[in-house]
C-alpha cells in the first residue's frame, strides 16, 4: 500500500493551457507531475505550446507573481524554483496565469481539470491534446497575430510577401503535431531524474 508521501508525489495534474484572447482557441492538454517545479511547469508550457523560451515570463497565482529573480525586476518575485505545482494549484479547477514575453504579453490561462495517480510505464510530462499552431515569436502579441494570419492568406495583402519571407514559407495556423510536442516534452527532466 502506498504511503501518504509516495501518493503524494506519483500526483498527475491534467492540465488545460489556454493562449487568451485567440480565436479560436489555441491550447494543449498536458499530464505533469505534481511535485514539478514551477520553473520545470514553464519548460513544460513553452514545449507544449510551441514557444521558443526567448522572452521573459512570469507566473501570476492569486495576485502573486513567480519567475527567476533578477536585480533588474520592478517588483519583487517568488523564485519560481522554489515553488511546486501541488502547492500553488493544490486542488481541481484551480486557475492560475502564465505570461511569456512581456512585450508582445503571450497570456495563458492554467486550469487544473484533473489530478490523478501516475500510470505505470507511462513517461511525464505528456500532451495529450492540443488545438492549432502557436503563433510565430515576435509577431506582436494576439492582435499582431490577427494581422499576420489575414497577410498570410490573402496574395493581395500589402505585407503578404514581407510576412511569407520573415516566415520562412507557409504557415499553417491550424497544424498541431502530437508526437513531435511528447517527444520535446519527455527530455524535460524532473525531480529524481538524470
Amino acid at each position: 500500500m502506498p504511503t501518504k508521501s509516495s501518493k503524494a508525489s506519483s500526483s498527475i495534474y491534467q492540465l488545460k493551457i489556454t493562449l487568451r484572447d485567440s480565436h479560436p482557441p489555441i491550447w494543449r492538454r498536458v499530464l505533469v507531475p505534481g511535485n514539478f517545479s514551477l520553473d520545470k511547469l514553464h519548460q513544460v508550457i513553452q514545449l507544449a505550446m510551441g514557444w521558443t523560451d526567448s522572452h521573459l515570463h512570469q507566473f501570476i497565482v492569486d495576485g502573486e507573481f513567480y519567475s527567476i529573480p533578477s536585480s533588474e525586476d520592478w517588483e519583487p518575485v517568488l523564485d519560481e524554483r522554489r515553488f511546486k505545482l501541488k502547492q500553488i494549484a493544490p486542488s481541481l479547477k484551480r486557475k492560475f496565469t502564465y505570461e511569456y514575453d512581456f512585450g508582445d504579453s503571450w497570456t495563458h490561462e492554467v486550469v487544473v481539470e484533473k489530478i490523478i495517480t501516475a500510470g505505470p510505464g507511462e513517461k511525464y510530462p505528456q500532451c495529450i491534446k492540443g488545438k492549432r499552431a502557436c503563433p510565430p515569436e515576435d509577431v506582436g502579441g494576439i492582435w499582431g497575430y490577427e494581422t499576420f494570419q489575414e497577410a498570410m492568406q490573402d496574395a493581395r495583402h500589402e505585407e503578404h510577401d514581407s510576412y511569407l519571407e520573415w516566415i520562412g514559407g507557409e504557415f499553417d495556423p491550424e497544424a498541431f503535431d502530437l508526437a513531435a510536442t511528447n517527444q520535446a516534452l519527455w527530455r524535460v527532466k524532473g525531480p529524481g531524474k538524470n
